[in-house]
């Protein structure tokens, strides 16, 4: 489940042209916090996915 999550969040970021880093300002929370996402290390919370 959580490798799904982090190749649809690593597409949807590529998709609108954004680095980690700035999708990671946009909802608050650390570029390293997003790599974990993406590389399936761990999930947002349920607040920081109505975000996305």
């Amino acid at each position: 489940m959580g490798n799904q999550v982090g190749r649809n969040i690593h597409t949807l970021r590529k998709q609108q042209g954004l680095t980690q880093e700035q999708l990671a300002d946009s909802v608050k929370v650390s570029f390293q916090a997003v790599s974990k996402w993406e590389n399936g290390n761990s999930l947002p919370n349920a607040i920081k996915l109505s975000i996305l």
